[in-house]
Order: C-alpha cells, then sequence, then structure tokens
C-alpha cells in the first residue's frame, strides 16, 4: 500500500528541516517553481485530490475559482482547526511532519500567487505552536520561506495563529472571521470564500491532510496519485481510529480499503472477544452505520454514501457490543450543544433541546414520547442554519434513534 504521507513520519528527527530534506524534503517546491502556475494547478485537477477536511470538494476546482488580477492579495488558509470529536490526524502530521506541511502550502501558494498564508491551529493544540513555530523559523533561515523562496522570484510569508477551541472555526467562513479578530461566526453564502474571503479578497482555504499531498504529487505526477483508490476518490487517505479496537491510532490506506479489513487488518480487531455493535466511520457528525451495513463497505466517499453514512474527516469510532447506544448519542449531542455559536435559532435551541431530552433518557427520566421528539427535534434543525453545525447533530441523532430505537424506549419511563 502506497505511503503518501506517513512514509517518513516514524523516523526520527523528521520534524527538523535537516531530516526532512535528508530524505528529499522540498524538492517537490523546487519543481514546482520550475513550473507555471497553472500548470501546478491542472497537476493536482489531473491527480483527483479531493478536500481530506469533510467535504471532499475536489481541490485543483476549488483552487480554480480564485479570479485573477482582482488588485487584491489572495491569501492561503490552512485549516488546522481539527475539532472533530475521534479525529486526530492532522494532529499526528503537525506533531511528526511540519515541513511536509510547510512544504505543500509553498506549493500551493505559488500555485494561487499567493504571497501571504496563515495555518489556524486549534486552540487546545496549544502544545504544538512552539514545534510548529519553531519549523517555520527553520524554513525562513533556510530561505523557503521570505523575501526569496529558494531564491525565486516568488516572495511568501508564513504566519500561525492559534485560535481559541471553538469547533465551529473548522467552517472556513467562521475561521476566516475569527482569523480577521471576530466572534467566529459563519457567514452566508454566496459570496464564496474564492472571491470574498479573508480581507473580502480571493481566499483558498485547504485542510492540512490535504496540503500535506501535494509535495508527493508534484514529485511523482498527477497519474500516479490517480492510479491510486478508487474511480472517483483517488488517492490515500489517514484515518484516525478509536474506540473498541485493539490498535486505536491513525493509519493510511488506499481510498477503496474494505472498512471491516481496516478494522481487523490495521486497527488490530475487536478486543476481549467481543463482537462489533456499530461504526462511526467520518466523525462523529456521520450518521452511524450497524455492523451488519458495515459488510462489503469500502472506505472512499461513494461507497459510505452508498451505505447510509460519509467519510468525512476519517475519524473512525469503533462500537462493540457492549456500548449503549442512547449514552453514546447523549455525549455526541452533549458536544454539539456545547459547541453551537448562537447565530441560528434552530440550531442553538435544537441542539440544546436535543441534549436536554437525551440526558433525560439516560437517567431514566424520559418517555417513551421523547424518542419521536428527537427525531422532530432533528426536523427541525435540518437544512435551516447558515452552517452546517445543526446537520451534524441531526445526522448522528437520527441514524442512532432509528437503527437502536429499541435501546431508546427501554430508557423511557412510559
Amino acid at each position: 500500500m502506497t505511503k503518501i504521507l506517513l512514509a517518513n513520519a516514524d523516523k526520527p528527527g523528521q520534524n527538523t528541516i535537516a531530516k526532512y530534506r535528508e530524505r528529499g524534503g522540498y524538492k517537490a517546491l523546487e519543481k514546482a517553481l520550475g513550473m507555471e502556475s497553472s500548470a501546478v494547478i491542472d497537476e493536482v485537477k489531473a491527480s483527483g485530490l479531493r478536500g481530506r477536511g469533510g467535504a471532499g470538494f475536489p481541490t485543483g476546482m476549488k483552487w480554480s475559482f480564485v479570479p485573477r488580477n482582482t488588485g487584491k492579495p489572495t491569501y492561503l488558509l490552512c485549516n488546522a482547526d481539527e475539532s472533530e470529536p475521534g479525529t486526530f490526524k492532522d494532529r499526528f502530521l503537525l506533531e511528526r511532519e511540519p515541513h511536509l506541511l510547510i512544504e505543500g502550502m509553498a506549493i500551493a501558494a505559488y500555485a494561487l500567487g499567493c504571497h501571504l498564508s496563515y495555518i489556524y491551529m486549534r486552540g487546545e493544540f496549544g502544545f504544538l505552536e512552539q514545534p510548529m513555530e519553531a519549523a517555520l523559523e527553520e524554513a525562513y533561515k533556510a530561505g523557503i520561506l521570505g523575501a526569496s523562496v529558494l531564491g525565486r522570484d516568488f516572495a511568501l510569508d508564513i504566519h500561525l495563529h492559534m485560535g481559541a477551541g471553538a469547533y465551529i472555526c473548522g467552517e472556513e467562513t467562521s475561521l476566516i472571521e475569527s482569523l480577521e479578530g471576530y466572534r467566529g461566526y459563519p457567514r452566508i453564502k454566496p459570496p464564496f470564500p474564492a472571491t470574498h474571503g479573508f480581507l473580502a479578497s480571493p481566499t483558498v482555504v485547504n485542510n492540512v491532510e490535504t496540503l500535506a499531498a501535494l509535495p508527493w504529487i508534484i514529485t511523482n505526477g498527477a497519474q500516479a496519485h490517480a492510479a491510486i483508490g478508487t474511480e472517483k476518490s483517488k488517492g490515500t487517505k489517514l484515518f484516525s481510529v478509536s474506540g473498541h479496537v485493539s490498535k486505536p491510532g491513525v493509519y493510511e490506506v488506499d481510498l477503496g480499503y474494505p472498512l471491516l479489513d481496516f478494522i481487523n487488518n490495521e486497527a488490530g480487531g475487536i478486543p476481549n472477544g467481543r463482537a462489533l455493535k456499530a461504526v462511526i466511520p467520518g466523525g462523529s457528525s456521520v450518521p452511524v452505520l450497524r455492523a451488519e451495513e458495515c459488510q462489503g463497505v469500502l472506505l472512499d466517499y461513494e461507497s459510505l454514501l452508498k451505505a447510509g453514512s460519509m467519510l468525512g474527516s476519517g475519524g473512525m469510532i469503533v462500537l462493540d457490543d457492549t456500548a449503549k447506544m442512547p449514552e453514546v448519542l447523549s455525549v455526541i449531542a452533549d458536544f454539539y450543544a456545547h459547541e453551537s455559536c448562537g447565530q441560528c435559532t434552530p440550531c442553538r435551541e435544537g441542539t440544546g433541546w436535543a441534549s436536554k431530552v437525551l440526558r433525560n433518557l439516560v437517567a431514566g427520566e424520559g418517555t417513551k414520547a421523547d424518542v419521536d421528539r428527537l427525531l422532530k427535534i432533528a426536523d427541525m434543525m435540518e437544512g435551516k442554519t447558515i452552517c452546517p453545525l445543526a446537520d451534524a447533530d441531526v445526522m448522528p441523532i437520527r441514524s442512532f434513534v432509528t437503527k437502536f430505537r429499541s435501546e431508546f424506549e427501554a430508557l423511557a419511563a412510559s
């Protein structure tokens, strides 16, 4: 299986520029700087790379939406606000491969004609702030960043900006609002960031994993990347797996890898002889799959969608037959109620209401009417807010209650 992102992640000193360059680091940037910027965009388009933050939108196409010669600067923002429960693969890259991200950002910035870029990092990643700043300083000292990137007529500055720990700032327009110094509220679209983003200028927001894949693509070519994976889901994907598995952690596999093979072969299977009960394949906001629904499912965008769930951010949560589904859902609902920014009434009121209903059920103080009430709350939230946070709560509520209804009704008093 090809390793695009984790080939060197476990090697000593990989977080330093010396070891990174020793293993071929920044050669891709040098190659990209010898190409026309439009050719770099075409290469990324042809590679089939899709956004790895959750949406799965084609990266090269996203870049092509950015207008040229507007008289305004173009900005590249790296979304390192990894706050989706169950997801920790970007953290792994930031910790082990900071220069892989910096090189990917430099390649993207050159392709976009961007000279000022920001890494927006999750507030809870405070322990990574100093190591990331150290990596950026190394890049400046080596002439990789600054007034003349690798001695070429291209300038690029990258700054690290620490968030304050708001889940909502993982949504790109909220991230932009926060970076500008305002409260992290989502913006109504259109206009889209490609034309009216950071400081009302053309802006691209890409995820850490997405940007980190660029050096391999430029080095090996678009066709090599497109040859990995499935017809519509190209390349490899990082999955952060947690829950009832023997070997939780971050794994890189080709897109299209069988879900059950991943759990058994990569994550070591279900420990203690327990049986698989359910899988949340893409982070807490995607619909849960019952064990029998996982048969024949592949880890790619299309297969998971067909199965009734989503690839999302690749934050896989595995649950064995000891899991009490109402309790799991209650924890998820508490999270979204806590993280709602409050801008939209259906989300502000709905997430809190659902959380309260679930807590009552788990405590044995709910009724059977509360089970239907949860589905009604979901209907009142879905598709009625500016950003997808309400929908991120709706999908687990609806799937958990529908697929494990008997467990919820068993807790009801009457």
